[in-house]
């Protein structure tokens, strides 16, 4: 089994390559931000791919996007710090079959890889949990209702990106942004573009 673990973090990377040291079926190949993710990811085709939600350059929400872009039938766990219902829920309706707190017991990201390679969904028991009993805390969060792309734009805007940083990033026009930061501000109720980076920051995105 090939694996691909895209982590900007040497200490989360060398604790999956042991996780995963006493099996020798499984092979691991490694990146630390989006634009590596997605060349390795093209290049070395692995049947299941670990992301970290927060990447260096873009998110791991937006490396899924361009990944199932390319591969409808790629398999893919969020692994992060962010145990946030919301965010699960986000992860799996934008297409992730798995989502692992770094929080968990390190054996749950095994059981996670086992699971998503046979072709079936995974979520840490207590996320699951935490997301059954969250309805009304899940619908009322923002991320919710905002797609993958709306949430990368929040996500720069927050981090402090100016429009035209935003659209270089993503590779699309000035325009697009401008558009949809007037629509993220109706959208979330920001005053201004202040307050959509104050509202950013506080959904925990950046």
């Amino acid at each position: 089994m090939k694996l691909l673990i895209v982590d900007d973090h040497p200490v989360v990377v060398s604790g999956c390559r042991s996780l995963f040291a006493s099996d020798p079926t499984i092979s691991i190949d490694e990146a630390v931000d989006e634009k590596s993710g997605h060349r390795a990811y093209l290049s070395k085709r692995p049947d299941v791919t670990i992301i970290d939600i927060n990447l260096p350059d873009l998110s791991g929400f937006e490396l899924m996007r361009r990944i199932r872009k390319d591969d409808p039938d790629a398999r893919i766990i969020m692994f992060s710090m962010n145990d946030d219902p919301a965010f699960v829920v986000r992860a799996i309706e934008l297409g992730a079959q798995g989502y692992v707190s770094k929080g968990d017991d390190p054996r749950l990201l095994i059981k996670a890889v086992r699971k998503v390679a046979a072709g079936e969904n995974f979520i840490s028991p207590h996320l699951a949990k935490t997301v059954t009993f969250s309805g009304a805390a899940i619908r009322a969060n923002p991320a919710t209702s905002m797609s993958a792309r709306e949430l990368e734009i929040l996500r720069l805007l927050g981090r402090g990106d100016k429009i035209v940083e935003v659209a270089d990033a993503l590779g699309i026009s000035y325009k697009t942004v401008a558009n949809t930061t007037s629509l993220l501000k109706q959208k979330l109720g920001a005053r201004n573009h202040s307050d959509l980076i104050r509202i950013a920051v506080e959904m925990g995105l950046n």
